[in-house]
């Protein structure tokens, strides 16, 4: 099985699971590393909205069969050192209703399987857990981390999530306290980015002296991966990734 395929699960929907995952996608491609991104979120489909074009193949179209992974896994027009590719979800009801079966969640952890062996780094932006996409994310994953808001429901969240991985013999997970202050106890703690906007990303790179910081600790936590970064002293306002 690869070790870099790794399934950011959102505790509660409306956690910035989503956001999250192509901020640190974009990271780790500014660093060179070519990443794929999955959107196992099928219901809100927020990966398609970071997506600067239409999606023609998506991924519940590669899910149920009607088309195939180099159609569906898009490499998007950047200008970072690595690539970062995007296979979204972009479907009418039937066919999302089709891809959410248990014979398209084993072909989901293929999927991602297969994408691995192109690509450095393979992330899946999981809903809660409930679906049997979900399932297979975390099932083909070699790392799972839980992104919670920090709030109330975002701690009750935290803890059914916690419960349901374990269910289903999940890799232990870390804790991404998502838009936090610092007051949840978590692995990595990332705070609000100065735009949230999906037509306006990724907002960690160039990097800035606090949310690039903390997309970094969410990498190392989670994938255990350092990337190369020249991150701007406290005070000052310029700086780039460096490859």
């Amino acid at each position: 099985m690869s070790t870099n395929i790794t399934a950011l699960v959102g505790a509660t929907g409306g956690a910035g699971t989503t956001r999250l995952t192509v901020e640190t996608a974009s990271v780790l491609a500014a660093s060179g590393y070519d990443v794929a991104v999955f959107d196992a979120a099928f219901q809100t489909q927020g990966l398609a909205s970071y997506a600067p074009t239409a999606i023609e193949a998506d991924i519940t179209a590669l899910l149920t069969g009607e088309t195939d992974l180099d159609s569906a896994l898009v490499e998007q027009p950047t200008e970072l050192p690595g690539t970062l590719s995007f296979c979204a979800a972009s479907a009418p009801f039937e066919r999302l209703a089709r891809a959410k079966t248990a014979g398209a969640a084993k072909q989901f952890e293929q999927q991602l399987a297969a994408a691995a062996l192109s690509h450095d780094v393979v992330l899946v932006d999981t809903p809660p857990i409930g679906g049997n996409q979900a399932i297979a994310a975390v099932n083909a994953a070699d790392h799972v981390g839980i992104v919670t808001p920090d709030s109330p429901r975002g701690r009750d969240g935290l803890a059914l999530a916690r419960e349901r991985l374990a269910d289903i013999g999940a890799p232990e997970p870390a804790v991404v306290a998502n838009r936090s202050d610092g007051s949840l106890d978590a692995d990595a703690t990332v705070p609000t980015a100065e735009t949230t906007d999906p037509r306006e990303w990724p907002a960690a790179v160039p990097a800035d002296e606090q949310f690039t910081p903390a997309v970094l600790e969410l990498i190392e936590a989670l994938l255990g991966l350092t990337p190369d970064v020249d991150v701007p002293e406290k005070g000052r306002f310029a700086g780039l990734l460096g490859s």
